[in-house]
């Protein structure tokens, strides 16, 4: 099959899925090898951005996926008649923060890093599925372990940990 008719596939196959599909997903399916989907993921990726529509095609949570340009969010706000998303407040950025860059550690440690109580705000944290349950500490109690999710990774657009803003890219940005 072409390169162009496998592109148009895995075009298919990810608006049908709706969600992030993996090089790995995709393979069963194609019969590909990772690395072939994944370049020809990049080519469309391209091309998407070339075009700059409607819908855009990026490499989130592990995965690839289609998502709305955002330079068109008021008009997706209009089509859903919804108000903005909730924002999170500051002190649940400041806990997602401390766990997505710690991660895994337990609800006394980020209090401890944080100076107050966190049931609260893990508990959001928790219901917007931001952060999940990963294990238990060997310690004393057996306190739980807490990390980020996928979900977490979707909504702020990552493709995986690794694209966190390190401290130097955070000090920059404050400089200019």
């Amino acid at each position: 099959m072409e390169d162009t008719q496998m592109k148009s596939v895995l075009e298919m196959l990810l608006f049908l899925s709706g969600e992030a599909l993996t090089a790995k997903d995709i393979k069963g399916i194609v019969g590909l090898k990772e690395a072939e989907i994944d370049e020809l993921m990049e080519e469309l990726m391209a091309e998407y951005r070339e075009r700059d529509g409607g819908m855009l095609l990026g490499k989130i949570a592990g995965g690839y996926q289609f998502y709305s340009n955002p330079a068109l969010a008021e008009w997706t706000a209009k089509f859903r008649g919804a108000p903005k998303p909730q924002k999170l407040s500051m002190p649940a950025l400041e806990t997602l923060a401390i766990i997505a860059y710690r991660q895994p550690l337990t609800k006394v440690e980020v209090e401890e890093i944080r100076g107050v109580n966190a049931d609260g705000v893990i508990k959001t944290l928790m219901d917007r599925r931001f952060i999940n349950i990963v294990g238990k500490k060997e310690a004393p109690g057996r306190p739980m372990l807490y990390g980020t999710t996928r979900e977490f990774l979707e909504y702020f657009g990552l493709k995986d940990l690794t694209e966190l803003p390190t401290l130097k890219d955070l000090e920059r940005e404050e400089a200019a």
